[in-house]
């Protein structure tokens, strides 16, 4: 973090009490992801901290079904940690994945355009001829 924004997260009372809950939420994310494990801390997150109650949320119902059947392993292992845990509550929370890219157009090669011009030629007029003909003169992508 650079020093201006440390010094603007730090002049107001509200922005530092904010800064010390992520930077804590953060601390026991690193821990809860050495702790979990590795199928189950992908998709998975602490999300808050009430007290000595940790809440947890699962991606989805059945990884919330496994921290469930292991919270006491993990609260165990918290405390060895030395985190003050004594409890914790799993919150099923779907993720919203980010909508996949648009596939880029494709281009016809040059066999396929030769292909393309010798069907055309050999179909009479018609509207599959028109179109064939459309598409071998699209041009050509590097």
């Amino acid at each position: 973090m650079t020093q201006r924004l440390k010094a603007f997260l730090s002049s107001n009372r509200d922005l530092r009490q904010l800064t010390q809950r992520v930077g804590e939420i953060a601390a026991l994310q690193h821990q809860y992801l050495l702790i979990a494990p590795a199928s189950l801390s992908q998709s998975s997150r602490i999300i808050q901290r009430k007290g000595q109650m940790l809440i947890i949320a699962a991606d989805n119902g059945a990884v919330a079904a496994k921290l469930r059947q292991m919270s006491d392993e993990l609260i165990s292992s918290f405390i060895t940690r030395g985190c003050e845990v004594t409890g914790i509550q799993i919150k099923v929370q779907v993720r919203i994945l980010p909508s996949a890219r648009k596939p880029l157009p494709r281009s016809i090669g040059e066999q396929g355009k030769k292909e393309l011009e010798t069907l055309a030629q050999s179909l009479e007029n018609s509207p599959l001829k028109s179109a064939l003909e459309r598409l071998a003169r699209q041009r050509l992508k590097p």
